[in-house]
C-alpha cells in the first residue's frame, strides 16, 4: 500500500551547489535547527517535487525511475527520505524535536551567543579588529553634526560585500565631538526579521556576545515596550539566535566605541501583507501599538537614544525568483538604481507616505528587505531630514544583486 510523503519544509534555503565538483542544488537550514548542508544531485532535484504533502511513495518512485534509467530504485528512495529526515528539512516528528530543542536552548541561554563569526567575519578578537578597523579607515564624506544625528542606516549584507557603505554610515558616528560622546548612547539597533512573523517585533533581554565582548541590552526599555505593546511583541525571539541584521550591526559599534555598548535589539518583520492588501502597516492594531510606544519611548529618551538601521534594499535576479540573471550596474539594475534613489530621497525628506506609496508599487517588485526597519523609523523618530553617504549594488553570485546604502537622518 502507497504512503503519503511528508512536506519538504517550505523555509529552507535552495542554492546552486557552490562546490565545482558536486554539482546539484544545495539546502540548508536557515534557521539553524539543523546544522546539516546538503547537495542534492541533479538526478535527483525532480524528486524533492515528491514531497509536498500530497503525493505518495509510488510517485517518488517513478520520478527516480525516469531520472535515473532505472527501475530497482527501492535503495535510493529509503536513502533519499532517510538523508532528509535526519538533517531535519521534512515536516516530520524528528524535525518537531530539533526546532523545540533548538528554541528551549535559546531561550534558556543567558546571552545571544554570536551565529557568525567565523563565516561572515573573523572569530579571533585581533584579526577581527584589524579587520574591522580596515573597513571603516579613510571616510569619504564629512561627519554630521553630533547634536542632531538621530540615525545611521547601514547595510546588513556581508560585511565583505558591503563595507565600504558600512563604512561611511559608520563614520557619521563621532566617538566625541562637540560634548556629544555616542559611546554613552543607547543604540536602538532595527534589523530585518529574515525569519520572523510578519508584522510583529522580535525582542530579547539577552546581551548580545562577540569576539570582541559583551554588548548590553537595555532592558528597562524591553520592559516598557513588552508593557505597553505586547500584542506586537514575539518576546525571546528564536529569530535572534540566528539573525545577523543586528548581529553585524553590533560588531561595527564595537569596534568604534568599545565592547561594552548599550543597545535595544529589535527585529522588524514584514509588512508584506500591507503592502499586498492595501492601506498602512499600522491598520493593524498591534503594528500600531508597538510604533506608537517605541515613538513615546524615543521622545522620553531622545538624548540617549541613537537608532541604527540594519537594512538591505533590493534583489534581484535568479536567487530571488526572476527570471533574469542580474549585474550590478548593467541591463535593469540601471533602472532599479534609479527606483531605489527614488526611495531613498523619500526617505531623506523624512516622507514616510511617500515612502511607502513608492514602496506599494508593483508590490515592491524591487524585494526591498530593509522597508520594515525603515518605516518605523520614521514613524517612531520622526527625522527632519536624511542624507545618502553612499549607494551600491553588489553581485551576491553570478546572477543575483543587492543594493544597499549608508545615510544619516537628523533632527530639525
Amino acid at each position: 500500500m502507497s504512503q503519503i510523503l511528508p512536506r519538504l519544509r517550505y523555509d529552507l534555503d535552495f542554492l546552486p551547489s557552490p562546490v565545482a565538483d558536486r554539482p546539484g542544488l544545495m539546502v540548508r537550514d536557515p534557521y539553524g535547527y539543523s546544522d546539516a548542508t546538503l547537495i542534492i544531485p541533479p538526478a535527483l532535484v525532480p524528486a524533492l517535487r515528491c514531497f509536498d504533502g500530497e503525493q505518495s511513495d509510488l510517485d517518488l518512485r517513478e520520478v527516480l525511475s525516469e531520472s535515473t534509467g532505472d527501475l530497482q530504485v527501492g535503495e535510493l528512495m529509503d536513502h533519499l527520505y532517510t538523508t532528509l529526515d535526519e538533517a531535519g528539512f521534512l515536516l516530520t516528528p524528528r524535525f518537531d524535536e530539533k526546532r523545540d530543542a533548538s528554541q528551549r536552548a535559546f531561550a534558556a541561554a543567558p546571552v545571544r551567543s554570536p551565529a557568525h563569526s567565523g563565516s561572515a567575519y573573523p572569530d579571533e578578537p585581533g584579526e577581527l579588529r584589524e579587520l574591522f578597523t580596515h573597513y571603516l579607515s579613510a571616510p569619504e564624506n564629512a561627519a554630521p553634526d553630533p547634536a542632531k544625528l538621530v540615525a545611521i542606516a547601514a547595510p546588513h549584507v556581508s560585511p565583505e560585500g558591503g563595507w565600504e557603505s558600512y563604512r561611511e554610515a559608520y563614520r557619521a558616528l563621532p566617538a566625541d565631538a562637540s560634548g556629544t560622546s555616542f559611546a554613552d548612547k543607547v543604540f536602538v539597533v532595527l534589523g530585518t526579521s529574515h525569519y520572523g512573523e510578519a508584522g510583529r517585533f522580535g525582542l530579547t533581554r539577552k546581551n548580545f556576545v562577540t569576539p570582541f565582548g559583551e554588548a548590553r541590552t537595555e532592558s528597562a526599555w524591553v520592559d516598557y515596550l513588552e508593557r505597553e505593546a505586547s500584542q506586537g511583541i514575539l518576546m525571546e525571539d528564536y529569530c535572534h539566535a540566528v539573525e545577523h541584521s543586528i548581529e553585524f550591526q553590533i560588531v561595527f559599534l564595537q569596534t568604534l566605541f568599545g565592547p561594552n555598548i548599550r543597545i535595544l535589539p529589535v527585529l522588524c518583520g514584514s509588512f508584506a501583507l500591507s503592502i499586498s492588501s492595501g492601506g498602512i502597516p499600522e491598520d493593524d492594531d498591534a503594528v500600531n501599538a508597538f510604533i506608537q510606544s517605541l515613538a513615546a519611548l524615543t521622545e522620553r529618551e531622545r538624548d540617549r537614544a541613537c537608532y541604527v538601521l540594519g537594512v538591505d534594499m533590493a534583489h534581484v535576479g535568479r536567487r530571488y525568483g526572476d527570471e533574469i540573471a542580474a549585474r550590478a550596474g548593467e541591463g535593469r539594475m540601471t533602472e532599479v538604481g534609479v527606483r531605489d534613489r527614488a526611495r531613498i530621497e523619500r526617505l531623506g525628506a523624512g516622507d514616510v507616505e511617500g515612502f511607502w506609496d513608492l514602496v506599494r508599487e508593483n508590490e515592491d517588485d524591487l524585494k526591498w528587505c530593509g522597508t520594515a526597519p525603515l518605516y518605523t523609523f520614521l514613524r517612531a523618530a520622526r527625522p527632519a531630514s536624511g542624507k545618502l553617504r553612499r549607494y551600491q549594488q553588489w553581485n551576491i553570485d553570478d546572477e543575483s544583486v543587492v543594493s544597499f546604502a549608508a545615510m544619516d537622518f537628523h533632527r530639525a
